[in-house]
């Protein structure tokens, strides 16, 4: 409940502030939690970012705004955050398919984004079975890619760079220099300001015999460690969702906002049996 409301607050906070400066320090503050958290939990329940939330709806409210009243383009533009025509106008076409100058001819046909609200449903009680880990720094090898969680480019980039990795012999290369076949799956490096992580396949680093690949280094964390059973990618999917939604506002810790990665032991991972692990670097609120 508590969850809910501080989540409804920051939605008002920022639809009240749509045609000026929304902070992030001020959504944390309302969610009494962290920018990394706030912005992790509001990514895996909506599935969208906080800046795809706000572009979106900014975008909707300038769609009604030239509909419906005289305003200049290029005063709707600087009214929602645009600091010139062309990058609204190119980013108006992209939500609604016409440019700005065109909504005001009959019949144009527009998207309007809603307003989110969060509110209870009851599903019945599901255990989260965890652990908690200390666990000290340790490298990893393997290759990393940047990616961008705009428009959810990540939830297609990452399948398609597991795909490049699996398909071209360099699971099989990072297997044999790190001496075993347990594959990580890591997000780290993040950049939330421009909304880029580096997501990094790789396995724990044991030996030196293969220069090609890259290192990374983990630094050393209290890892909470869920259990995924189920076929990817639906069943991580899921617990991601519940750690953010379910575990983090019901216990008390937060991210540590370090590194977080996915295990994936051998098996086949289209098995409705196939079991995995998440771990998340935490932190006593």
């Amino acid at each position: 409940m508590e969850m809910l409301h501080r989540m409804n607050d920051c939605i008002q906070y920022i639809e009240d502030n749509l045609d000026g400066e929304i902070e992030m320090d001020e959504l944390a503050r309302l969610s009494l939690s962290s920018k990394f958290h706030f912005q992790r939990l509001f990514s895996l329940v909506t599935g969208f970012t906080v800046a795809d939330y706000i572009r979106k709806r900014r975008l909707t409210l300038a769609a009604q705004e030239l509909t419906n009243t005289n305003a200049k383009v290029i005063d709707v533009a600087l009214k929602y955050g645009y600091e010139t025509p062309e990058s609204f106008s190119k980013a108006f076409r992209k939500a609604h398919g016409v440019s700005p100058s065109q909504v005001r001819e009959s019949g144009t046909p527009l998207k309007a984004f809603p307003r989110i609200s969060f509110q209870i449903q009851l599903k019945g009680e599901v255990e989260m079975d965890y652990k908690i880990i200390e666990k000290e720094a340790f490298q990893v090898i393997g290759k990393g890619k940047r990616v961008s969680t705009c428009n959810g480019e990540n939830l297609k980039d990452i399948p398609a760079f597991w795909d490049e990795v699996n398909t071209s012999d360099l699971d099989r290369k990072i297997c044999e220099a790190a001496g075993n076949n347990e594959m990580l799956g890591i997000c780290m490096e993040f950049d939330h300001p421009n909304e880029e992580f580096t997501y990094f396949i790789g396995a724990g680093k044991k030996t030196d015999n293969d220069h090609t690949l890259e290192v990374k280094e983990i630094p050393a964390a209290t890892w909470a460690v869920f259990e995924s059973v189920g076929a990817m990618p639906h069943a991580i999917q899921s617990v991601w969702k519940r750690i953010f939604s379910e575990w983090f506002p019901s216990t008390g810790y937060e991210h540590a906002g370090g590194p977080e990665f996915e295990l994936y032991p051998p098996g086949n991972p289209n098995d409705e049996n196939y079991r995995c692990e998440v771990w998340v670097p935490i932190k006593k609120k």
